[in-house]
């Protein structure tokens, strides 16, 4: 896959068929990573989806190049993980420069026991590359090249679609549409929406510089450097022997005039070495800024990825969090639509990723506020806390590249049924599910592997499997339309147990995952079909599970 040259694909334009169903269950408007990764999700649960995308060929340029741990899981999920980290180039470590030294070192994953690294560099058209490859074998998506939508009406229980073709307009129904279309967001500006929040002004210029380097495989940024006085540096290896250097210029640099060769080339060279051959990719001028829409839902209208929220790049919160609307939207918008849910369970996706975009907002603000600091003063704590960092733990907290990519816990979520035991601090529930190393019939498998996209019931059996009537109650609760897998991890000594037929079971072999989880015999988790923990007892009892699995379908929320 990676010899294919994703940037010169070009897709054949198909005009509507002339027999097609106009009315779809869902409608899906762009085909990045986002519009891809939730097209992909809803069509390996059943759902009929149709993309449509103005363009006809993908990103060119590196663009969004680190995915984080938690995206890559999902990618897993969606059976595209594989490919993307075999492409890219994975990295936990990160080193921090002030002027030309070196005063902080950290490791995202220091412990052991993760099938993911922390990230991995990836250029944008990669990643979409496979994505669109994935989607464009499943027969549930319809993909629609140069389908423009240019104009929308919003029904009780429908959504009204004008899309523009080279043969001219027609009309698309959806019972749901999607709005995947990126930072400009047609569709936004369609219903009279707009996003709201912190515009920066200051400048960065992006280059993809291909060489033979000796750097190691670690995210290197300088604060200051005497490359590039007063300014910041990013330096990023991705495949294919390219690296992304990012260049602070400030407010007033010309954004035509930096990107000429004859601009850019010094600054590169500043960097590597007079001596060092090197090959100009590409190059681009961004700015940025920190906001996101009021709300995420407008009726049959639902958007996502940059569409709904935008952040700085620095701390990778961008794409992540988009694939990560995609994970949480993709469970609940399929169960309403096969009727297993209620309605309402949609607007747990808007208030749960809404606080998301919120955590990412202000993270990524507070990176940016310490990357470019406004003030003198402002400045002066910036590098009184870039001195102190090489010696002291405190300063090293405060020293702020971009705080990378995390997932957010949704702890308030009114899914998640309150605990009613006492758990370990350091896994909230509403929280993602840790990975551990398992065995699977024998051969070493990873945790999240079983985390299928139904919801799993996890009972630790460290000794003993549940009583015979318990067993036959998790039988019938299996039974569930909307999908229950019943998983007992069963622990080292308890390897041989006898699991009755129809149910799975994995053994912890090195009682890692009991370890994560705060495990005690019989400690059983509720988990989502997006992996986050929706409930959780040291006990296992079927009519507790029952009341919770309804919860976490959004019904008798309270």
């Amino acid at each position: 896959m990676g010899d294919i040259d994703y940037q010169a694909l070009e897709f054949a334009y198909r005009p509507q068929p002339a027999q097609a169903e106009n009315r779809h269950p869902i409608v899906v408007v762009g085909a990045g990573p986002v519009g891809l990764s939730t097209a992909i999700d809803l069509a390996q649960r059943g759902s009929k989806v149709v993309v449509v995308d103005d363009d006809y060929r993908l990103s060119t340029g590196s663009r969004a190049i680190c995915f984080a741990k938690r995206t890559l899981d999902v990618w897993d999920r969606l059976g595209v993980g594989q490919n993307m980290v075999d492409k890219g180039v994975s990295w936990n470590v990160g080193k921090i420069f002030f002027k030309n030294e070196e005063v902080w070192r950290f490791d995202l994953l220091p412990e052991q026991g993760h099938r993911r690294p922390a990230f991995i560099n990836l250029q944008q058209y990669y990643c979409e590359g496979f994505l669109y490859q994935h989607a464009a074998r499943h027969p549930n998506i319809e993909l629609r090249w140069k389908h423009k939508a240019v104009a929308v009406k919003n029904h009780s229980d429908h959504v009204e679609l004008t899309v523009d073709t080279p043969d001219g307009p027609y009309t698309l129904i959806a019972d749901w549409l999607l709005a995947c279309d990126g930072s400009r967001s047609p569709l936004r500006k369609m219903i009279g929406q707009e996003s709201h929040g912190r515009i920066f002004h200051d400048r960065f210029l992006i280059a993809d510089v291909r060489m033979d380097a000796e750097f190691p495989t670690e995210r290197w940024f300088w604060f200051d450097p005497p490359f590039h006085p007063n300014q910041s540096v990013l330096l990023h290896r991705q495949p294919d022997n390219i690296w992304r250097i990012d260049f602070q210029l400030g407010w007033n640099a010309d954004p035509v005039e930096e990107v000429k060769p004859e601009n850019v080339l010094p600054r590169i060279k500043a960097l590597l070495g007079a001596d060092v051959n090197f090959e100009l990719e590409w190059v681009s001028i961004y700015t940025f800024a920190c906001e996101r829409m009021d709300r995420f839902q407008h009726g049959r209208i639902l958007f996502a990825g940059d569409a709904a929220h935008r952040v700085s790049p620095f701390g990778a919160r961008g794409a992540n969090s988009g694939v990560q609307d995609a994970d949480n939207l993709a469970w609940k918008l399929h169960l309403v639509t096969q009727g297993l849910a209620p309605e309402s369970l949609i607007a747990t996706y808007a208030a749960e990723r809404e606080k998301a975009a919120d955590e990412n907002i202000q993270h990524s603000s507070r990176s940016t506020d310490f990357i470019t600091p406004k003030s003198e003063i402002s400045l002066l704590f910036r590098n009184t806390v870039l001195k102190l960092a090489k010696q002291f733990e405190f300063a090293r907290k405060l020293v702020n590249s971009g705080r990378l990519s995390t997932p957010t816990f949704y702890s308030d979520s009114p899914l998640n049924t309150p605990d009613t035991d006492s758990f370990m601090p350091g896994l909230p529930l509403g929280g993602v599910a840790p990975d551990a190393p398992i065995l699977v019939q024998g051969r070493r498998d990873w945790w999240l592997g079983q985390l299928d996209g139904r919801f799993v019931l996890a009972v630790f059996c460290l000794a003993q499997l549940p009583p015979a009537a318990t067993l036959q109650e998790l039988a019938r609760l299996q039974e569930n339309p909307a999908g229950l897998k019943v998983v007992f991890v069963l622990g080292p000594e308890a390897h041989a147990l006898p699991v009755p037929a129809g149910f799975q079971a994995v053994v912890d072999h090195e009682s890692i995952l009991a370890e994560r989880y705060g495990a005690l015999e019989q400690t059983s988790y509720l988990i989502r079909p997006d992996q986050h923990l929706a409930a959780r007892w040291h006990h296992c009892d079927a009519s507790d599970i029952q009341a919770a699995l309804l919860r976490a379908m959004g019904f008798n929320q309270s």
